[in-house]
């Protein structure tokens, strides 16, 4: 057998078992995929009848998330309206704090107010009392000057009806005395015979002089308590400080007097308007 020979019957005999490991390998793996196709059938089955059961569940599933969802929609429409109705409930609200709040503001300010309104009815009260004590013993003090004075005016009414009597009789006697001055020519006037007795102190000028220079008229009456029977001097002070003479009263009016010369006037002099008439200047001769 020559060696290509050889070569073919090798050939022949691996072609040979590969065909048959070929051959085997099919046998094999024919008999595995009808192995594998019923399990897997078996598993289709399996998986349709799962499938089935879950489509079945995936059915309820979504009723119940059809009704799920329709009950979450109509709570959801509630809830809506719900805080609808809160938000419109919280505008009021808040309205209703805002006015409270205005409210509240004022009743604080009337508060105050009425705080001070107190406090000064407070202080106002405290002033009464002590005022109403004040009072109180003024009124005790009055009630026991009212009784020194009702003794007093007891005393006084002894004194005056004592006084009253005294007094009858020096009315009879200056009755008398009166008449007595009148039937010897006197003037009973108090008045002038007081006035003559002190001089008030005046100082006045000479208003006017008659011709014979002997009546004048002064700037000083009965308002300056001048009465008639009054004698004042008469001085001049220009050119120089001199004495005139003397002076009575002849008869007053307020604001005015006529005089008239006592004897001579000093060394004939002349009086003149200006002159000073005086009761408080007396002379140094």
């Amino acid at each position: 057998m020559t060696t290509v020979g050889k070569i073919l019957v090798l050939f022949i005999m691996a072609f040979s078992l590969i065909l048959s490991a070929v051959s085997t390998v099919v046998f094999t793996t024919s008999k595995n995929w009808k192995t594998a196709t019923e399990a897997e059938r078996k598993k289709v089955n399996e998986l349709t009848a799962k499938l089935s059961d879950a489509n079945a569940r995936t059915e309820a599933a979504q009723k119940d998330l059809d009704a799920q969802k329709a009950a979450y929609d109509a709570q959801a429409k509630q809830l809506n309206d719900k805080i609808a109705l809160i938000e419109a409930q919280n505008v009021t609200a808040q309205e209703q704090i805002t006015t409270a709040r205005a409210q509240v503001a004022e009743a604080q300010q009337n508060a105050k107010v009425a705080l001070e309104e107190a406090e000064a009815r407070r202080k106002e009260t405290l002033q009464l009392r002590e005022q109403k004590s004040a009072v109180e013993q003024q009124g005790n003090e009055f009630k026991l000057h009212t009784a020194d004075l009702n003794d007093k005016i007891r005393e006084l009414e002894r004194s005056l009806e004592t006084a009253t009597k005294n007094n009858s009789d020096l009315r009879e006697r200056v009755a008398k005395f009166s008449s007595l001055l009148r039937s010897q020519g006197l003037s009973d006037d108090i008045s002038q015979i007081k006035g003559l007795e002190s001089p008030p102190p005046v100082v006045g000028e000479v208003k006017r002089v008659d011709a014979t220079n002997r009546k004048l008229e002064a700037t000083i009456g009965s308002n300056d308590g001048l009465v008639p029977g009054h004698e004042l001097y008469l001085f001049r002070t220009s050119p120089r400080p001199e004495y005139i003479g003397k002076a009575e009263v002849l008869s007053v009016d307020p604001n005015q007097a006529v005089m008239q010369v006592i004897g001579n006037t000093y060394q004939g002099k002349k009086i003149q308007e200006g002159d000073i008439v005086s009761s408080t200047i007396k002379p140094r001769l």
